[in-house]
């Protein structure tokens, strides 16, 4: 299986920012997000993901306000979060600064009161007696039907709408794995055609990277979380991750310690990784990979936020890990270790909790030492690429490393050494 599509330049070593619009602020609008939109540019974000922000169905809603992914329209904006010309301003306002606007898009499914269910309700699947009717048990959405040629391509139609009245710059396609491979196949080729894109599946089947850049690391997290509760070694961990490695060239994990489903039904970070929270986030930034920040999780945000009801982040105060994240995201645009082409060294550690690896290119190095349990950690590290003069990223402090490295990390701790070359 190869890679079909070359990523858009700028998406290499990019990062993820995803945008809950209702949660994000009290009054859940696209023109109240903007003004954090200089805030997380300046933090370092490049890409910034929006949740669905088309119509909820009423029909079979849940909750009170529904869920983002049971659309009533493919290419209206809910009323809620604004106008057609706040979403372009919110564009504006993100390629200003340099950066890009993907939108989430639900390709399986719609709400009951789709605009299609009245007009074209043979584009939708039907139980034997007739009815609309879906395969996930999902209780308010119905499935479409990708054996018509005619959904296929008013399916199309409709993601182009966004890329020509918007200047969107992405699709983080919903359940990628539940739409048939050759659709997408289709859709970027008639969508890359308007401006070339960049696109992210929720999947983890690797020949779907035939049509995306990026697809999900869900194995790495569920692996992880058993690892966090004492069902799994971190060998089992480790060994997840190594065959994100044997992944065609080209392709890319998407790395994230939350979204917005992880922390509605999962649980945030802090309730899976406890005091291992950070080293977590770190090692999603660090390890190859594209690293994605879930709203409100520099802040840090503590709470599940409710998925059908309105549940704003509490952004009172400072924004205590804005610093952290600006830290990692400004180090893996100036070392090459962190960039294209740069290669992963797993090391031995002699503590059975704490991960360790180098990551090198050329003269760059950067090595990770994260202690992901809840207790102290002593020992080691040893190898030969080690060596070199390092500085450690967090409290700037140099570091002359030979082959043999000493640890004693408290719990949770986490270590960033690199060597950046100057051109």
């Amino acid at each position: 299986m190869s890679i079909a599509f070359p990523i858009v330049p700028w998406g290499n070593g990019t990062n993820i920012y995803e945008v809950n619009v209702r949660q994000y602020t009290k009054e859940g609008t696209l023109t109240a997000f903007i003004q954090h939109i200089p805030r997380l540019h300046d933090m370092g974000i490049d890409v910034l993901w929006l949740m669905p922000l088309t119509p909820i169905s009423v029909e079979k809603r849940q909750g009170t306000y529904g869920s983002y992914y049971a659309a009533s329209s493919y290419v209206d904006i809910d009323p809620l979060y604004g106008t057609p010309d706040d979403f372009k301003e919110l564009i504006r306002t993100a390629h200003l600064l340099g950066m890009k606007v993907m939108i989430d898009w639900v390709a399986n499914h719609t709400g009951y009161d789709h605009q299609w269910t009245k007009q074209f309700a043979h584009r939708y699947r039907k139980d034997d007696a007739g009815n609309f009717t879906g395969l996930y048990g999902w209780v308010d959405v119905i499935d479409l039907n990708y054996d018509l040629p005619e959904l296929r391509q008013a399916m199309i139609e409709a993601m182009q709408f966004w890329v020509r009245e918007y200047d969107i710059d992405g699709f983080r396609c919903d359940m990628a794995r539940t739409v048939p491979v050759d659709f997408w196949l289709e859709a970027r080729s008639e969508c890359d055609a308007i401006k070339p894109l960049l696109w992210l599946a929720e999947c983890e089947i690797p020949a779907y990277h035939e049509v995306f850049d990026i697809t999900y690391s869900w194995e790495w997290m569920r692996m992880l979380e058993k690892y966090m509760k004492g069902e799994a070694k971190l060998d089992d961990v480790k060994a997840v991750i190594t065959n994100y490695a044997q992944y065609p060239a080209g392709a890319r994990k998407l790395l994230f310690t939350s979204n917005h489903d992880e922390n509605t039904y999962w649980g945030t970070e802090y309730e899976k990784y406890g005091v291992a929270a950070k080293a977590q986030a770190v090692f999603t930034c660090t390890w190859p990979g594209i690293p994605l920040i879930y709203s409100g999780q520099e802040k840090p945000n503590y709470k599940r936020l409710a998925f059908f009801e309105k549940d704003a982040i509490d952004w009172e105060g400072p924004v205590e890990l804005h610093d952290f994240y600006k830290t990692l995201l400004s180090l893996r645009k100036s070392n090459k270790a962190l960039q294209e082409n740069a290669s992963v060294l797993l090391l031995q550690s002699t503590h059975e909790k704490v991960l360790a690896y180098l990551c090198r290119r050329q003269a760059d190095k950067v090595l990770v030492v994260l202690n992901t349990s809840g207790e102290v950690a002593e020992g080691s590290i040893d190898h030969p690429a080690l060596t070199g003069k390092y500085t450690e990223l967090f409290t700037h402090v140099p570091c002359d490393i030979k082959r043999t490295f000493n640890y004693s990390l408290k719990p949770g701790e986490h270590l960033v050494y690199y060597i950046t070359k100057k051109e």
